[in-house]
C-alpha cells in the first residue's frame, strides 16, 4: 500500500476574504514523526528548524547540522511558524 502524505494548506482571512497560504515544503503524516509538521517528508520537524533559528543559530549552521535541508526549507519553516500563530487562520489537511 502506497504512504499516505499531506501537505498543509492554511486559510488566512483578512477583511472580507480568503487566502490560500500553502507550504510545499511542510508535510504532515501521521505514520510519520507523530503527526508532527515536518520538512518535506523529513524526520526534521518544523519545530526543531525554527527552534535552532531562535536560539540564534546561522542558516549555514542549520545546513551543515541537516544535510538534507535546503535554504528555502528554512525559510519555509519560518513562514509556516509565523503563519501557525496569526489571529485568524483554519488548518486544512489536504492528502496527496
Amino acid at each position: 500500500m502506497p504512504r499516505r502524505r499531506r501537505i498543509l494548506l492554511r486559510i488566512r482571512t483578512t477583511r472580507d476574504k480568503l487566502e490560500p497560504m500553502t507550504f510545499t515544503r511542510i508535510t504532515v503524516s501521521g505514520e510519520q514523526m507523530g503527526g508532527v509538521p515536518c520538512i518535506r517528508g523529513l524526520r526534521i520537524p518544523v519545530a526543531t528548524v525554527v527552534g535552532m533559528l531562535a536560539e540564534g543559530m546561522a542558516e549555514s549552521e542549520i545546513l551543515a547540522a541537516y544535510p538534507d535541508l535546503e535554504s528555502e526549507d528554512i525559510r519555509e519553516a519560518m513562514r509556516y511558524a509565523a503563519e501557525a500563530v496569526s489571529e485568524r487562520e483554519l488548518p486544512l489537511a489536504v492528502s496527496v
